[in-house]
């Protein structure tokens, strides 16, 4: 943590140095301001000091205090701009970190954790380029300042005096400190488990509701936040022990000072104001042994946050983006040999598969569940790298493309579709923001969803709320559709993605997509399509189907074909067929 605040700090140096010179010239003029009542003192006692004097003294104190507050307000605007802009960098380095992982590092993760990373861990870390900052090189010069004043302006002998119990208090700083991490690090991972049980509560809260559950998951949530709630007070309570050291600590100083001070005064080897210049100066002791309790406790719990966050930032991706190449994929999309196991599985999700998508061209992949449909989706997708086989789009390889420019060139509609809590144009163009209003219909129109939308009062507009709540599966679907089709990608790629529309609907949509693509300039290639469906009516057009058992291909044709040699296939049509005709009924 400390390199990358010390490599943050080192790119925004401006800001950090301008509010260093203004600390330290806040601390300068601060030092003076004790002395200089010490002399007005000692000079009203000798009666050397008129009224004119007097005045010109309180108005030089004035000046000092006005300077004072405008620097501070200074360095405020400076440090804590920068302190920002330090819990924005790591916010966005965690997420485009986030976006290269793959399916199996979110297998291990929850998502209210990342969240409670992103939002309350590295506030913590933030605090330490902002909070921490400040009161370290403002404590710590002030306490320079001040104790070498207190040793050459006024009397190092009684300065020793005074400083002695202070490396007690240094001590009882690092034993609270070893507390306040154990403590802020239990608090931190409660946290987490607590937006973990928030965020899937409300993702499921028709189950919650269908089950009668609300009291119990209630109760649950009262638990975890109690748990927070206690972990936060045990940190808290050991931070509030700075305190009473600081006190304890400076009460001792201030006594053993007056007492050696009045021996001293007693001996005629010191002078009033001297003496009440050297308490002033260890009033001002306070704010630097303060500031030290808390940074202690802002490092601390910033430490403990980067204990958590740190294996993230530096976890290995499962996708590496290392291709060169910044072109859009043309030509021939061929699967030679490709072969797929995921970790701690002894059977391969998929073996030997081979086949050559041409544009244009209609491939439909079928097969029983767990047969590898989904994973052969992933892998065109690199979501997954295979282990074995290639994949050449064009004569490249898959891996020389850009990850970016390779996965635009798809467009990838999966069974439980995705909509954000945005209008319904909104989510249909946003692969392509810059879209029309026309446009989207168009994509809308071909999904056939779009006499749904026109039927609602605010049409295009409407909000479609959380994760499209307020939609139906087959409309969730159906939009999910149009969005792929006005991304206007070289392949569509649908996983089952119809299998919530009846199959007069899956009929229109079917239909439309063999329709031309748009005529832009950089889509000038007819568009690919492979459909994945448990639904053979969903395939009965395409030009190649594929039928896939424990990942291989079994079987290869057109409908026809299948229905003459593969007896899978066959037993299959006929009883959705028939399946079909009974529902009709």
């Amino acid at each position: 943590m400390t390199t990358l605040l010390a490599d943050f700090m080192r790119q925004h140096r401006r800001p950090y140095a301008l509010a260093a010179v203004m600390l330290a010239t806040i601390a300068l003029l601060g030092v003076q301001v004790p002395r200089r009542v010490g002399m007005i003192i000692d000079a009203l006692v000798a009666g050397h000091l008129g009224i004119h004097e007097l005045l010109a003294q309180l108005a030089w104190l004035l000046a000092i205090g006005l300077a004072i507050y405008f620097l501070r307000v200074g360095w405020r605007l400076q440090l804590f701009k920068a302190a920002y802009g330090f819990g924005v960098a790591l916010r966005t380095r965690l997420y485009d970190r986030l976006c290269l992982h793959g399916p199996a590092f979110y297998q291990d993760q929850r998502t209210g954790n990342l969240m409670a990373l992103a939002t309350n861990d590295i506030d913590a870390i933030e605090m330490v380029a902002g909070e921490a900052m400040l009161a370290g090189f403002d404590g710590s010069i002030t306490l320079i300042l001040v104790v070498l004043t207190m040793l050459l302006g006024v009397d190092w002998r009684l300065s020793l005096a005074a400083l002695l119990p202070f490396p007690f208090m240094a001590y009882g700083f690092w034993r609270i400190s070893t507390r306040v991490h154990a403590a802020a690090a239990l608090a931190l991972t409660r946290f987490g488990a607590l937006n973990v049980h928030v965020q899937e509560s409300l993702g499921a809260l028709r189950t919650v509701r269908a089950l009668g559950l609300e009291q119990r998951e209630a109760a649950r949530f009262a638990a975890l936040a109690a748990a927070v709630a206690a972990a936060d007070l045990d940190a808290q309570r050991w931070e509030a022990a700075f305190e009473p050291l600081v006190g304890l600590s400076l009460a001792t100083a201030s006594t053993l000072a007056l007492a050696f001070g009045g021996y001293l005064m007693w001996q005629g080897q010191l002078s009033i104001g001297a003496l009440t210049s050297f308490s002033m100066y260890l009033g001002l002791l306070i704010w630097p042994m303060f500031a030290a309790g808390w940074v202690l406790a802002l490092f601390e719990r910033a430490r403990a946050a980067w204990e958590r966050l740190q294996p993230l930032l530096v976890a290995s991706v499962a996708i590496a983006d290392t291709g060169v190449i910044d072109l859009a994929p043309v030509g021939n999309l061929v699967v030679d040999h490709l072969g797929f196991t995921y970790p701690g599985r002894s059977s391969a999700a998929v073996r030997e598969l081979s086949f050559c998508l041409t544009p244009g061209m209609t491939l439909g992949v079928v097969g029983a569940t767990g047969s590898g449909k989904s994973t052969l989706l992933k892998l065109l997708l690199r979501q997954l790298t295979p282990d074995t086989g290639s994949i050449v789009w064009g004569g490249q390889a898959q891996l020389d493309y850009r990850l970016m420019r390779w996965r635009t060139a798809l467009s990838w509609v999966p069974q439980e579709a995705f909509l954000f809590s945005a209008s319904i144009a909104a989510n249909i163009a946003l692969a392509r923001p810059q879209a029309t209003r026309a446009q989207i219909a168009a994509a809308a129109q071909i999904a056939a969803i779009d006499d749904d939308i026109r039927r609602w009062p605010r049409g295009y507009d409407t909000a479609v709320g959380e994760r499209g709540i307020t939609l139906s599966g087959g409309q969730r679907q159906r939009v999910a559709l149009a969005r792929a089709l006005l991304a206007d990608a070289s392949v569509l790629l649908l996983d089952d993605a119809l299998s919530a529309v009846d199959t007069i609907t899956e009929s229109r949509i079917l239909q439309g997509l063999r329709q031309p693509r748009s005529e832009r300039p950089d889509r000038a290639a007819p568009r690919s399509a492979i459909i994945v469906s448990h639904r053979l009516s969903a395939v009965v057009a395409a030009d190649l189907i594929i039928v896939l058992r424990a990942g291989a291909i079994v079987a290869r044709g057109t409908h026809a074909e299948l229905l003459d040699s593969d007896a899978w296939y066959a037993a299959q049509w006929r009883y959705q067929q028939l399946e079909a005709s009974l529902d009709a009924l």
